[in-house]
C-alpha cells in the first residue's frame, strides 16, 4: 500500500508504578532520519528504539518524543566508605602530630566528610521497562502507519487522475500530428505556385520537403516513450510498498519527455498541450515527494 511520509501517532502505557507517552511526529526527507528524545534516565534505550522504529518505517523525517514517569516508592541504598573513613582519622592523627593541635574529631564531624556515607537509587528493571516501552512504542507506530496509509490513498488516487489526464493530453498530440504534415504539404504547394505562377514544380521535390519538415517536427519517438512512462507509474503506484524513490525517477523521465516534445512542436496547439503535460508532471513530482 501507497504511504505518506508524513502523519502523527501517541500512545500511553501504564502499569502498577510506571508511564509511559510516547509521540511520533514524522514528514517528508530523502532518507530515514531518527530524532530520538528520552529523559536522561533512560537514555540507554536509544539505541533500541532506533532499531525498532527502522523496521516499520523507511523513510521520512521521524522525531520521536518519549516521556516517564514514576509512581514506584524511591529505592535509596545508603552506603557506607569504611575504607575512607579509616584514611580520613589517619590523616586526621598525622595532622595532630606534625602541627601539634589538638584532634577534636567527632563522630558526627567524621560522618559529614565526603564519600562516607552514599546515598545510591537502586537501579530499575531494565527488562519490564523496556516490554513497556516497547508496547507504546507499537503503537505509536502502528498509529502513524494507519495515518500514513489514509493519506497515500489519497495522493495515489491523485497521482492516478493526473495521469489519466496526461494520456488524454497524448492522444491530442498523436491525433495533431498528422495534420501538420497535411497543412505543411498545402502551404508549401500554395507558396510554390504563388511564386512559379504558371511553372511546374515536381511532386517528388515537394514530397522530399515534407519529409524533411516531418523528420524535424516529429515527436513520435518521444510520445511512445512517455506513453510508456505513464503506463509504468501507474503500475508502480499499484505495487505499493516504499516506492517513492522509483516514482520520483520515472517522473524525471517524463519530464525529459515532455520538454523534447516542447522543442520540436513547430505548432501552437502541440506546444500549449506539452506545457499542460510539464505542469501535470511537476504536480505529479510535488506529490512523489511525500510518498514513502
Amino acid at each position: 500500500m501507497i504511504k505518506s511520509m508524513t502523519g502523527f501517532g501517541r500512545a500511553e502505557v501504564l502499569d502498577e508504578t510506571h508511564k509511559f507517552t510516547i509521540e511520533l511526529k514524522t514528514v517528508n526527507h530523502r532518507y530515514l532520519d531518527l530524532s530520538v528524545r528520552l529523559p536522561r534516565q533512560l537514555g540507554f534505550f536509544e539505541t533500541c528504539v532506533r532499531n525498532y522504529l527502522k523496521k516499520y518505517l523507511l523513510r521520512g523525517k521521524v522525531d520521536v518524543f518519549v516521556f516517564y514517569e514514576d509512581y514506584s516508592p524511591q529505592k535509596v541504598l545508603l552506603t557506607y566508605n569504611q575504607e575512607l573513613a579509616k584514611q580520613y582519622l589517619e590523616y586526621f592523627n598525622q595532622m595532630e602530630k606534625e602541627f601539634h593541635v589538638e584532634n577534636d574529631i567527632t563522630l558526627s564531624t567524621l560522618a559529614g566528610l565526603p564519600e562516607i556515607f552514599v546515598m545510591e537509587q537502586q537501579t530499575q528493571d531494565e527488562d519490564s521497562l523496556w516490554k513497556l516501552l516497547q508496547t507504546g512504542l507499537q503503537q505509536a507506530v502502528d498509529s502513524v502507519i494507519q495515518a500514513r496509509e489514509l493519506e497515500g490513498g489519497h495522493l495515489k488516487e491523485d497521482i492516478l487522475r493526473k495521469l489519466d489526464s496526461m494520456e488524454e493530453k497524448m492522444e491530442r498530440i498523436e491525433a495533431r500530428a498528422p495534420q501538420l504534415l497535411t497543412a505543411y504539404r498545402e502551404k508549401l504547394e500554395a507558396k510554390t505556385a504563388e511564386l512559379l505562377q504558371d511553372a511546374q514544380i515536381e511532386e517528388s521535390r515537394i514530397a522530399a520537403e515534407v519529409v524533411l519538415y516531418a523528420d524535424k517536427i516529429c515527436c513520435d519517438e518521444e510520445t511512445v516513450r512517455l506513453k510508456s512512462h505513464i503506463k509504468n507509474m501507474g503500475q508502480v503506484l499499484a505495487e505499493g510498498e516504499s516506492v517513492g524513490r522509483k516514482l520520483d525517477f520515472i517522473a524525471q523521465e517524463m519530464n525529459r519527455e515532455a520538454n523534447t516534445i516542447l522543442s520540436k512542436a513547430n505548432d501552437l496547439e502541440i506546444s500549449n498541450i506539452a506545457i499542460d503535460l510539464k505542469t501535470e508532471i511537476e504536480k505529479i513530482r510535488e506529490q512523489i515527494q511525500n510518498i514513502e
